[in-house]
């Protein structure tokens, strides 16, 4: 692998928007009896004011350590380092990892909030849908009653009728109600930057369809940036306008959506291509990825992804690939990227790319 030194010296994924998020070099490790397990390897990228990242990955592949990591919100004993900078709309750049703990707690929800995975055990049962958003309120300061009336505003906003919606308890709403219910409830203290981790795994198609279609209108109207993650890299391309593809907790493409899906450039990112479920890929074009993820204790050396990959050779084993320019805003972690398209054929319309 190469040096943090090195690595340091590679793309960081910047375009030409202006950025609201810039990481540089994170990383996140736990000390164990068998050895360093690091889970985010050094990773570095600028989020956009405005835009919808995507970044997606399999399981395992570090998409929720990265989204906690820029809440600065790794639980113990993980240890992140690096740098993240978050640029307020009015005011000086925050340097989110050398923050007090009242002035974390603020930027989390106040800035930057984070819809978690699994809506079902998101809420106490004990407490109705409005007791949340009031505790909200109270925890952070805000007036109660014009906290209300925009969570009212959101309801709305989501297709949810607010009157039912604040009175219900948890198990009296549905999957897709609740997953609605979290997101108002994210956004209540007019946050800036929206973290979805897995928002829509635990639905089914059409009300995934759903709640997408409403993030559309809700970003929007609320001037959100957005980063979704997801294992559906289908689903994503689809929604985001850029994204980053994660394997063994690093990036290893990231360009624009539509030219990530249309012009895959990394063995892995295709591979995840013709492994996930869609309308325009016959049955007979799926394959699963063999072999498995990377043991974060034991990450190989040269590339992460040789171990699995049909273009692998001596060089991808011992030595570790820099980012190569695939367009102006396409790079991907490859040697031989120009050969993936034979090695990985994909199908898509009855054409292979």
């Amino acid at each position: 692998m190469a040096s943090d030194a090195a690595k340091s010296t590679e793309s960081t994924h910047r375009t030409s928007g202006e950025p609201i998020i810039t990481v540089r070099n994170a990383s996140v490790r736990f000390d164990m009896d068998k050895g360093t397990s690091k889970v985010l390897n050094d990773v570095s990228i600028d989020i956009n004011r405005g835009e919808t990242l995507g970044v997606v990955g399999e399981s395992g592949s570090g998409k929720s350590m990265f989204a906690d990591a820029l809440l600065d919100a790794v639980v113990d004993p993980g240890i992140l380092t690096g740098e993240i900078t978050y640029y307020p709309e009015d005011g000086e750049p925050i340097d989110v990892l050398n923050l007090r703990p009242w002035e974390l707690r603020e930027l989390r929800w106040e800035k930057i909030s984070m819809v978690f995975q699994g809506a079902m055990s998101a809420f106490n049962p004990t407490m109705s849908i409005g007791e949340h958003f009031e505790e909200t309120l109270n925890a952070h300061g805000w007036d109660e009653d014009e906290g209300i009336e925009r969570a009212r505003q959101l309801f709305v906003d989501l297709h949810l009728d607010p009157d039912r919606m604040l009175s219900s308890f948890p198990h009296e709403l549905s999957g897709g109600q609740k997953q609605r219910a979290l997101i108002a409830l994210s956004l209540i203290l007019e946050p800036e930057v929206l973290v979805m981790d897995e928002p829509t795994a635990a639905l089914d198609l059409l009300m995934q369809r759903s709640i997408l279609n409403l993030l559309y209108d809700i970003k929007d109207k609320y001037d959100l940036t957005l980063v979704f993650i997801s294992h559906d890299l289908p689903i994503v391309s689809g929604f985001a306008d850029r994204m980053a593809v994660l394997y063994a907790f690093e990036f290893v493409e990231v360009g624009e959506a539509t030219e990530i899906l249309g012009n895959a450039a990394h063995p892995y990112t295709r591979a995840l291509l013709k492994s996930t479920p869609n309308l325009e890929i016959s049955l007979d074009e799926m394959r699963p990825i063999e072999g498995e993820s990377p043991d974060p204790v034991s990450h190989p050396a040269g590339c992460s992804y040789h171990p699995r990959c049909p273009l692998s050779d001596r060089r991808c084993r011992d030595e570790d690939p820099r980012y190569q320019p695939v367009t102006d805003d396409h790079e991907v972690r490859c040697h031989y990227w120009e050969e993936a398209d034979e090695a990985v054929p994909l199908a898509f319309g009855g054409e292979d790319r």
